[in-house]
């Protein structure tokens, strides 16, 4: 069985065929997939996806290009809607200084509170970090220091300072479809400078479809690119490459009942 740890189904891309893509997914033997919230007040509609399919689940929070407009949001409601069952995360949020469309402190502000609400919870923070390595470190760090908490950097392709700070500080770290184009081998040496029981895959759909797909919408099916890619990089088959990142997914999300045990 294979994770899509990170998509966006809510997203506009998938809104007229939704029943196909999971469909797709499941076929392509993707067992669990987590619909990533960008925007707290749009909780509702992830959470209407979640309950329609069983293999999907969903996490609560503010994507860093939003933290302007939901500047405020207190830890205690972020903890408040993690309680629904179908919810098991928090995030994505973190720090984007690439685009910075919302506003650094913020941006600051809001991580903060989602760290501080994976701490309470007990639940993995997904953590969105796009040319921030250093603040993002320095965050982790600090906050770390304050009690731990769980959490994953999605979609690296930052450097090696922050990928091995993490892994220091017990956090994982998910690969999406940009291990497989051709000018991503600095990524991909870095991948296999890692453990393999922190790693996990991801497609973050509809965006970065892998290689084989490049220039169409992504979705969660093409998440077996990324395994079949880190596979190679790590010396391993793509059975165990599967097992392995499958298991540290339900080591991380908790919440997530495995496939033997779901309703």
């Amino acid at each position: 069985m294979l994770v899509d740890s990170h998509c966006h189904l809510d997203f506009p891309d998938f809104s007229e065929e939704l029943e196909d893509i999971i469909s797709r997914a499941t076929q392509a033997g993707v067992g669990r997939l987590i619909t990533i919230s960008t925007k707290v007040r749009e909780l509702p509609k992830l959470i209407a996806i979640a309950e329609r399919f069983p293999s999907v689940y969903c996490s609560v929070g503010t994507h860093p290009h939003h933290a302007d407009d939901e500047d405020g949001i207190s830890t205690a409601e972020l903890v408040e809607l993690t309680r629904h069952p179908k919810v098991v995360a928090l995030g994505e949020a973190g720090l984007d200084y690439f685009y910075q469309f919302g506003s650094r402190e913020a941006q600051h502000r809001g991580f903060r509170a989602h760290i501080a609400a994976a701490r309470e919870s007990g639940l993995p923070l997904v953590i969105h970090s796009r040319e921030a390595d250093d603040d993002c470190a320095a965050i982790l760090e600090e906050e770390m220091a304050e009690g731990a908490f769980p959490a994953l950097l999605h979609c690296y392709t930052g450097g090696k300072h922050l990928a091995h700070k993490a892994i220091e500080l017990g956090l994982s770290i998910s690969f999406t479809g940009i291990l497989t184009f051709k000018k991503s081998q600095e990524l991909r040496d870095l991948a296999a400078e890692l453990p393999l029981d922190r790693l996990l895959i991801e497609t973050d759909a509809p965006y970065l479809a892998p290689g084989k797909f490049r220039g169409k919408r992504n979705e969660p099916a093409f998440v077996v690119e990324t395994a079949k890619a880190l596979a190679e990089i790590k010396g391993v088959s793509f059975e165990e490459l599967a097992n392995a990142t499958t298991d540290n997914f339900f080591r991380l999300f908790t919440k997530v009942p495995r496939q033997e045990d779901a309703a």
